[in-house]
């Protein structure tokens, strides 16, 4: 056999099949290249450029997952699609830190932008809830149903059931007195139940930081009376007189002098009128304390911390009378004696005539 080397056709058609091998697989090579890529810009979403214009308020609730969170975006126009903001996110770990609350974003954000921005504190709109002391029960409702519109009859319906309101036991199931003041931070996804059961686990709060119920035993009161002591205060005179005007309306509980509080009276009839009539004062209710001796039967608004201590630890005194000289200052007169009543009595209808008069040349 010969070793010398192979025919020139033999060495032609091995080049022709190497060369032909080679081709096929670029080719192919080639079409799974193509292949990728076109799936790739199939698949991935068409974004929005740019900051977006407009503004549009979003509501992350509590428990919302990131393919929640991306569609309710997707939905008010803020991104292209849920799929474009979630690819955003999964490569961003601070995106675990959205939680639930509402959200001042842009329509037709790209979902890098909306996420920056999502993530950008001043985006929030973290509301409040600011409830003053002295606010009655209505007062309470129509002010967190204004914060957080929802509507007032869930507020209502919610109150129609007190037992499920996390009351103390001597409450018995009376909520007014109980929708703690405070500053309540609203993430957006409250409900008209929720809400109220923050209020009274906030005065369950602070009544156990006052010591109500164990000083109240000590006082030989019930803490439900302590309560509603504490909320004529609120609505009489002014923080710095509460321990005094404390005080009057012991003297008088003891000496079974009726408290002829006008501040009961604008409670029975729905008003806050700081001046009553003859016929006002006649009304008949229990919460008048013109007609009736005693307390009214239930607090006439939610006091706070500083009410309910003064009403356990009233100042030492012999006063009988209180009158609120000037309330625009909150000065408030104190004394034992009726006829010197009668001088503040003067004075306070006096400033009522200056404020008239004031009035009447600003109007005309």
């Amino acid at each position: 056999m010969s070793s010398g080397p192979l025919p020139p056709s033999r060495h032609r058609r091995s080049w022709a099949k190497w060369v032909a091998g080679l081709l096929t697989v670029a080719v192919a090579v080639t079409m799974i290249a193509f292949s990728v890529s076109w799936l790739r810009g199939s698949s991935a979403p068409e974004e929005f450029v740019g900051s977006g214009t407009g503004e549009v308020v979003i509501v992350v609730e509590r428990g919302d997952t990131l393919t929640r969170i991306a569609s309710t975006l997707a939905e008010a126009g803020v991104v292209s699609s849920a799929d474009s903001f979630i690819n955003a996110a999964v490569v961003d770990e601070r995106a675990a830190t959205i939680g639930p609350g509402k959200y001042t974003l842009r329509q037709g954000m790209s979902s890098t932008e909306a996420l920056e921005l999502m993530l950008d504190p001043l985006s929030r709109r973290d509301s409040r809830l600011v409830l003053p002391e002295g606010l009655r029960l209505e007062q309470t409702v129509d002010a967190a149903a204004a914060a957080t519109e929802i509507p007032k009859e869930q507020f209502l319906e919610a109150l129609s059931s007190p037992a499920e309101l996390g009351l103390p036991d001597w409450a018995k199931d009376r909520p007014e007195g109980f929708m703690f003041p405070a500053t309540y931070d609203l993430a957006g996804d409250e409900s008209a139940p929720g809400l109220l059961r923050t209020f009274v686990k906030r005065f369950n709060q602070a009544s156990a930081e006052v010591g109500l119920e164990e000083r109240a035993r000590e006082r030989g009161i019930k803490p439900y009376r302590v309560l509603i002591i504490a909320s004529l205060l609120q609505a009489e005179v002014a923080p710095g007189d509460f321990a005094k005007a404390a005080r009057v309306i012991y003297n008088r509980l003891d000496a079974g002098m009726p408290l002829q509080l006008d501040s009961t009276v604008s409670y029975a009839l729905g008003i806050s009128d700081i001046q009553l009539n003859e016929e006002q004062l006649g009304t008949t209710s229990p919460y008048n304390t013109y007609a009736n001796k005693g307390l009214p039967p239930r607090p006439i608004n939610s006091p706070g911390e500083a009410a309910m201590e003064a009403a356990l630890d009233p100042a030492e005194g012999d006063w009988l009378y209180f009158v609120s000289v000037n309330p625009s200052t909150g000065e408030t007169k104190f004394t034992a004696d009726y006829d010197t009543f009668l001088v503040y009595k003067r004075e306070f209808q006096q400033y009522l005539a200056e404020q008239e008069a004031a009035k009447a040349e600003s109007d005309g």
